[in-house]
């Protein structure tokens, strides 16, 4: 999986061998995890809404999802910091979409029914990165709140 995420970053378009859509659910997935993983118990809730979330929001069917997330978390164990997935986000969505990843992490976040303050500075972070103004950070935030109040 490293050697996917070197030729990501370090060949060419014409070298590389991953379609755009393989990026973008790697990235997404990733980031993801991430958020899972950020206050240091990533739960089977959080779980549950990663692959719930990754079904609907890019259209795969569950197989798909347990090896793109098998392979995602083998991306996040080798990374070294967000900007490698964040970069890949930026090089491959449109803000829409930037939103919509925003408002999926606050789900992820919020899907043990609690906030740690390590989950939200992931996002802020990983918000900050990919261009997300604030006010759509929030919008993401409360919505996701909302949903499981």
């Amino acid at each position: 999986m490293i050697d996917a995420l070197k030729k990501l970053f370090l060949e060419g378009p014409e070298e590389n061998t991953r379609t755009p859509d393989e990026v973008r659910r790697i990235a997404t997935a990733a980031l993801l995890i991430e958020v899972a993983r950020a206050d240091f118990a990533q739960d089977a809730e959080e779980e549950a809404a990663m692959a719930q979330l990754l079904v609907s929001t890019l259209a795969l069917d569950k197989q798909t999802v347990d090896a793109l997330m098998s392979e995602a978390n083998e991306a996040v164990d080798q990374a070294t910091s967000l900007y490698e997935f964040t970069r890949l986000v930026n090089d491959h969505y449109g803000y829409e979409e930037k939103c919509q990843l925003i408002n999926a992490m606050w789900r992820v976040a919020y899907a043990d029914k609690s906030l740690s303050k390590y989950e939200e500075h992931l996002i802020r972070r990983a918000s900050e990165l990919i261009y997300v103004n604030h006010e759509d950070f929030i919008r993401g935030k409360i919505a996701a709140k909302e949903a499981v109040a």
